[in-house]
Parts: C-alpha cells; structure tokens; sequence
C-alpha cells in the first residue's frame, strides 16, 4: 500500500519544518537532487560510528566485514537494475560513470570517420565526453532529430543511423523535457547496425522499474543522490563483456594485480579495475539503503504516483493562465515552464520568496535553447513524496507571477 503520510514522516527534511523565506519548504527540484530518508542516514552514521574501516586493506574483523558489506551492496544494486555484481561499477556519479564510457572504452574503439549519435536533449555530462573523443580520434558526433515535441523516436534513430555510427548515446528520460526514451527498440536498431548503446539513466532509474537485460542497453550510467542516496555516489552498469575491453582512467591502488619497475602493470578485472584508490564506502552503504528504501515503496508506486502528479501539474498551471508549460505531454514527473512575460530567474525568486525551490537556467542541456526557444526555463520536478498541496503551492505563486518584482518587498 503506497502511504503518501507515512513516506513523508521517514524523510528529516520534510518532517521538521523546514523554512524556506519564512514559509514552509516546498520542495520541486528532485530532478537536480533528492532527500534522504531515515534508513540512509543511519546507513551512513553506522558506518562512522560504529563499522569505520577501510576496504581490501587488513586482515582484521572490521576491514573483512566491510568488504562483504560492499559486496553485499554490489549485489543489491545489481540486482535492482537485473544485472550481475561483477557489471556494476561504483564511481562518483552519472558524470563519472559516463566519462569512464567515453575516455576507458570509446577513445580505445573509435578511430576517423566513425559516428557518434547523441540529441540535442542531452545533459552535459552525456555530450561533452563524446566532443571530446571526437577530437581524439577523429571521429564525428551527429545528432538524431528530435519530433516537434522534443521527444526521442526509433524512427528517427532508423533514419540517422549509418554503416559508420559506432555509439549511441542518449538520455532515457531527458532532464528537461522528460520524455521517456524508447530504449529497448532504440537498442535493437543500434545493435543491428552494429553500434553499442550507451544510457544516461540519471533520470529514469530513480523513477522507472530498470532490467538492462530487458532492454538491451550496453552501458546504463546513473547517481545515487537523484534517489534518495548520498552525493558523490553513482554507477556504471556494462556488459561484461564490454567492460573488459574498457580501459582504467584512474589508476593507482586497489585496481591492480602488481606492477613493475619496467612499467608493466597488470589489472584486475571488472569490477575492480575501475575502483582505485579508496572507495566511498559510507557512499555505497548509503546507496544500498536507497536502493532497499525504494524497493520497499514500490517501483511500480513511485511510477504511477508521479505520472499522477505530472498530470495533476500540469491541469493547476494550465488554469491559471500564466504559464507556458513545454513539456505537457511528457511521462515523467518533470514539469518545465516559463510564466508568461517573467525571466526563468526571475520567476524562480519570486517561487523562492514563498518558499518553493524550482530549477532555473538551462539544466546542463545547453543545446536545447534554440529548440525551446527560449535561453532559459523553469524546472519543476517531483518524487514519490512529493503531495498534491505542494503542486498547488506552485500553482498558486505561478498566478502571481506577475509579480515578481515585489517579491523581497
């Protein structure tokens, strides 16, 4: 049974009233960051104040029994995305974990007159690396049309995809917009033509019930703050197979075998080849707490209550007609919008100043200004604790938009 009160009361930040202006927080980035539930945070305190222990550095009980808890995390995170332990990669976050794609496997793969197919929806962290592979190897990105709306086709992908793309990299939900890629068909076109897919699940797999082997996706990058675990915590799935073709971009300890003064080095497999140095052990036992959080709500729950709030969102701003909503028909729980005649910046200080936290900017998708039409938007996003009172906070400022101006006044 998904409890909305009883959710709500497992996260600090929402039960102890938070004030944002004097007024009671209203929290709607979740797509830039999520909070932590009661779980995660003891999951960290616990190992500060009672596990501390590095990891694959002694033989005594403390430095044993973490290395079987992140095994155990190994696992967890594993199986929560139906993949195997020895797949998944603990990095910093998607940024981290799509760099390590681009630099470790792509700049070793790729050579002149290969393609690189992206959109034009991508965040930052799922372009930049593959500008710069290009400039590497001399391969070229190209970019796969979007429709009118915004949204990733199979068709299009069809139509752009040549004898020489190599990668498909692309979002399966798009931070701005939100639109749920077609990643399973999306796959099978890339694999037909001989081409790997790389995913950016930043967006989906806080949100959506993920199997990579269901879909078919090759790489699948994600973070564990965007659910509901610490910052500076993500992962890199990839088919085994491709990650031992996958070259380290951090070396140092933990990752190799041994080395020699004649310069060889021998590595470990995957995963431990991608993990030098010390690991962020309080990070991963944070993340299996999220993890374990999530399954206990309900991936399915999470999913249908979102789509529940886009819908209920987008009816409240359409009323009081001052917004220009971008991405209305959108499946996630993504809401992007500009108050009529009111600078993004501007419309977001006047929602601060009532206690309403909302993006503003470009989002990192700095290639969508000319699609959108605008240099700058409005991001609200929800999560599964986010109430229908909150979206009518929003809803409310937004019919003051005009406003503005008067905001600190």
């Amino acid at each position: 049974m998904f409890d909305l009160a009883k959710i709500r009361s497992d996260f600090p930040m929402l039960r102890n009233g938070i004030q944002m202006q004097g007024k009671p927080l209203v929290w709607l980035d979740n797509a830039s960051t999520t909070f932590k539930p009661d779980s995660v945070i003891e999951a960290v305190t616990k190992y500060y104040t009672e596990q501390t222990s590095n990891a694959h550095r002694g033989d005594y009980d403390l430095c044993h029994n973490m290395d079987l808890a992140i095994a155990e995390a190994r696992k967890t995170v594993a199986d929560f995305i139906g993949a195997e332990s020895r797949e998944i990669v603990f990095t910093a976050g998607s940024t981290e974990s799509l760099n390590l794609i681009a630099y470790g496997y792509a700049a070793y793969h790729l050579q002149a007159g290969d393609e690189i197919l992206l959109t034009e929806a991508e965040h930052a962290s799922n372009v930049l690396p593959w500008f710069q592979v290009a400039e590497m190897t001399g391969a070229k990105v190209r970019f796969i049309p979007l429709t009118k709306e915004g949204r990733l086709t199979s068709e299009n992908l069809a139509k752009t995809i040549t004898k020489n793309t190599k990668i498909v990299a692309i979002a399966a939900v798009t931070n701005v917009l939100g639109y749920i890629a077609p990643v399973k068909e999306l796959a099978e076109i890339a694999h037909k033509n001989g081409a790997i897919l790389v995913c950016d699940g930043a967006q989906s797999v806080p949100h959506l019930k993920t199997d990579v082997r269901d879909l078919g996706c090759d790489f699948l990058a994600f973070s564990g703050h965007k659910m509901c675990g610490p910052t500076g915590i993500g992962v890199l799935y990839g088919r085994y197979d491709l990650l031992k073709e996958t070259h380290a971009f951090l070396t140092g300890g933990g990752m190799n075998v041994r080395f020699k003064k004649d310069c060889t080095v021998d590595v470990y497999e995957p995963p431990m080849r991608f993990e030098a140095g010390t690991q962020n052990i309080e990070g991963i036992l944070g993340l299996k707490a999220a993890v374990d959080y999530l399954q206990s709500v309900g991936m399915e729950n999470i999913e249908r209550h979102e789509k529940e709030l886009k819908r209920y969102a987008v009816q409240k701003l359409q009323e009081t007609g001052m917004a220009h909503i971008y991405n209305p028909d959108s499946e996630s729980g993504i809401i992007t919008f500009n108050i009529d005649g009111v600078f993004a910046q501007d419309a977001a200080t006047l929602l601060n100043s009532k206690g309403i936290a909302c993006r503003s900017g470009q989002h990192c998708a700095k290639l969508l200004n000319d699609f959108l039409g605008t240099v700058a938007t409005v991001r609200a996003s929800v999560y599964f604790y986010t109430s229908k009172e909150e979206i009518d906070a929003l809803a409310d400022a937004v019919s003051h938009g005009k406003e503005f101006l008067d905001a600190y006044f």
